[in-house]
């Protein structure tokens, strides 16, 4: 079964939605393997590869929050994520591009280590406060996860990976993405945001059911 997500390495529900992810696969009693397909989406698509902005302002300027609230709102989004064991820093991340990102978990999945980049960005992201649109720091990241630097080097002069890129993204906009974690289940059941994990083991579990009954896809989302 596959079990596709939508997902921006920027995206602080993104990672509290992996980690939703992870703890529901681990529940999850079934006889086949469940393969996890990352799906690029850019929550800033045209943002230059590194913003001078802190994380507090850009939610200012984006929503018209006060400094105050910008700060109550990352403390918040800071508290969720301890709840699942990540160590979000907002105030030291380094805001960017996040294109090239993506195109290296392209590159990783050719090699079975895209969920290994995956995190590794975000980590990098959220708790290191490494540029995510550095091309230096992103070419260090793949080869701490087993990729070689002349390949990643090389990709990351080059174009390799755009158009699976930009594929991932017109079908997001297909499927009516507006925001994310967006997870695709099966190709059945689509479920917006990172959910609590027992209701992604409700969908996993509908979902496996379906395809050992033979169950067409229904036509209808869960959110």
């Amino acid at each position: 079964m596959e079990v596709e997500i939508w997902s921006d390495v920027v995206c602080p529900w993104c990672y509290i939605g992996k980690r939703h992810l992870e703890s529901a696969l681990a529940s999850f009693a079934s006889p086949d393997p469940v393969r996890v397909v990352w799906r690029s989406y850019e929550l800033d698509p045209n943002g230059p590869a590194r913003r001078t902005e802190s994380m507090a302002e850009v939610l200012q300027q984006k929503y018209g929050m006060s400094a105050g609230e910008a700060e109550a709102a990352n403390a918040r989004l800071t508290g969720l994520a301890a709840e699942v064991g990540l160590d979000y820093r907002l105030d030291e991340v380094a805001m960017g591009n996040t294109f090239d990102a993506h195109r290296l978990v392209h590159l990783a999945g050719t090699a079975g280590l895209a969920d290994a980049m995956k995190e590794r960005l975000m980590a990098a992201y959220f708790t290191e406060g490494i540029p995510i649109g550095d091309r230096s720091h992103l070419a260090d990241l793949a080869v701490e996860v087993g990729l070689e630097r002349t390949a990643v080097v090389e990709l990351l002069a080059g174009s390799r990976f755009a158009d699976e890129v930009r594929a991932d993204e017109r079908r997001a906009a297909e499927l009516g993405v507006t925001g994310v974690p967006f997870f695709v289940i099966a190709g059945r059941y689509a479920v917006s945001g990172a959910q609590p994990p027992e209701l992604l083991l409700d969908v996993l579990e509908r979902a496996a059911a379906d395809v050992a009954a033979g169950s067409p896809a229904p036509s209808s989302s869960e959110g």
